[in-house]
């Protein structure tokens, strides 16, 4: 197994660090992974460049952090269901998951984890934008932490904007056994399991409501709360190239791909790690 010296650089003052000195597709030994996940949790997204792994040795890195799971509702890449494929073609205006979210907040379990590998990239745009849900909970007054102590969000598959963002993956690759509607009550501040940190968990691409509220009562509390995530300070910003690698923590991170490249093709492959139930 090979051991290595990680070289650890911070790119934001929020969140983020690009990791060098390891070659990915090596059998890396347990005190590098040890090493690349304690940065994970102290980043809460990091980064590699220049990875040339094929498919099964970028599912072989992943499913060593964790349990690699499908995503519902778009089927994988030729042999590899656990795959997913993120494209925009030159055709299409709307990219895949265009908007700020974290992975599949719909679902009873989400995802722990997501990595991102780049296999083509435009000539210029197509960036991805991290924030920091640590901050937005902790940067909060004591009265609004209070009320969101208290709630429960019930988070939607089915929300307009975040379908509109998947229409064309699932109308060239849907999965045929996937529900119509999947449908989630979430604590709105979860307690992060390994660092033990709270986090805001809402987010725009699928919290519809308040768990006992309305959608009309609960929209005024919930765009603040969207809008306050998204705060610059909170945020930091990378740039893909071909074998750049990204691997975010869903459970305090949301990311928003930039749409700023049409006439251009991006293509990703995806993977997500089981996670627990918010708590």
């Amino acid at each position: 197994m090979a051991n290595h010296s990680l070289q650890i650089r911070r790119v934001a003052g929020a969140l983020g660090a690009e990791i060098g000195g390891v070659d990915l597709a090596e059998d890396l030994d347990e005190r590098t992974v040890a090493e690349i996940r304690r940065a994970w949790l102290d980043h809460l997204v990091i980064f590699f460049r220049a990875q040339s792994l094929a498919p099964q040795q970028f599912l072989a890195f992943a499913r060593r952090f964790g349990e690699v799971v499908e995503y519902p509702f778009i089927k994988g890449i030729d042999g590899f269901p656990e795959i997913t494929p993120v494209v925009k073609l030159e055709h299409e205006t709307v990219n895949f998951g265009g908007l700020w979210h974290t992975d599949t907040a719909y679902l009873e379990h989400p995802p722990m984890g997501t990595m991102l590998i780049a296999r083509e990239v435009p000539p210029f745009g197509g960036d991805t934008l991290f924030a920091n849900m640590y901050l937005a909970y902790e940067s909060l007054s004591a009265g609004m932490k209070r009320l969101l102590d208290a709630l429960v969000a019930v988070n939607s598959s089915a929300k307009a904007d975040v379908t509109k963002t998947r229409e064309d993956r699932v109308r060239d690759a849907a999965k045929t056994d996937s529900k119509r509607e999947y449908e989630a009550p979430h604590l709105v501040v979860r307690t992060h399991p390994e660092t033990g940190r709270k986090a805001l968990y809402v987010n725009g691409g699928h919290t519809v409501r308040f768990k006992d509220m309305t959608e009309a009562e609960s929209t005024p509390l919930l765009q603040y709360l969207f809008a306050h995530q998204q705060r610059p300070e909170f945020t930091c910003r990378f740039h893909w190239e071909v074998g750049s690698i990204a691997f975010w923590d869903n459970r305090c991170a949301q990311h928003n791909p930039i749409n700023d490249y049409h006439g251009h093709r991006r293509v990703m492959h995806r993977v997500t790690l089981a996670g627990d139930k918010p708590h």
